[in-house]
């Protein structure tokens, strides 16, 4: 679709937003894709035609990248795009990916944050670019963490490894509040699906995964799961993650 808008501009523009975002392969949740989204520099005119949204913003020459021969806003630009424009839950599961995939470094946003400071949507940015994180490892993961983060719950770490007082590893685990002796996994069908082993039913993955909760209690810590349905219902998974974090007090 992108490809196909471009062909038919008779003024070139770059691709931009969560059109930049398809084209650099980042993961896009809750975020409408009807429209091919392009800017172009001053003193071009914005514009909302049907299949096309045409932004207006001054772009340095390290804010365009070419893909496949396709001129677009360079990661960390498409990046900041996004989390001036959108929800946060949805731009920090942009960003998250972007660092976790080596595609831009939290210097180059912060960076580009600067660049724009004082720009329509800059508060919105600036938060979702102190929020991301590298370790995040799916939008399950970024979801839940913008939650506790609206909700103002102690922020876990992540990727949390959890071991026996012989030093043996139990496991590593999505979210820990270490001074809580609580860990947190977020189950995606991810885990009992592409991530299997060569070989491994998602029966014995679902087996392996509830010893290893066991060893986890068993050396005292707080187990809390949730799935990818009950971030619909933010209200309950908070109380859950709440009464979790009051019983270890």
């Amino acid at each position: 679709m992108v490809r196909a808008t471009l062909a038919g501009l008779r003024v070139p523009a770059v691709v931009s937003h969560v059109s930049a975002a398809v084209l650099h392969d980042l993961p896009l949740w809750g975020l409408p894709l009807r429209q091919v989204h392009v800017t172009r520099q001053p003193p071009a005119r914005s514009g909302d035609e049907g299949r096309l949204r045409s932004h207006v913003a001054r772009l340095a020459p390290e804010d365009v990248v070419l893909v496949d021969g396709t001129a677009v806003t360079s990661v960390a630009r498409t990046v900041l795009d996004i989390a001036r424009a959108v929800p946060f839950p949805a731009a920090l599961a942009v960003a998250d990916a972007a660092l976790a995939r080596d595609l831009t470094s939290p210097e180059e946003l912060r960076a580009a944050l600067d660049a724009g400071a004082g720009t329509r949507g800059s508060r919105s940015a600036r938060r979702v670019v102190l929020a991301a994180d590298r370790r995040s490892e799916s939008v399950g993961e970024s979801r839940s963490r913008a939650l506790m983060l609206d909700a103002g719950l102690p922020l876990p770490d992540l990727q949390v490894e959890v071991r026996r007082p012989d030093g043996t590893l139990i496991g590593r685990c999505d979210f820990g509040w270490r001074e809580h002796d609580v860990v947190g996994e977020f189950d995606g069908r991810v885990k009992y699906g592409r991530l299997l082993s060569p070989g491994q039913h998602p029966g014995d993955a679902v087996f392996e995964e509830k010893r290893r909760e066991d060893a986890l209690r068993d050396e005292g810590r707080g187990v809390v799961r949730w799935v990818w349905a009950e971030l619909a219902t933010p209200g309950a998974l908070i109380a859950r993650w709440t009464r979790a974090l009051d019983r270890a007090r």
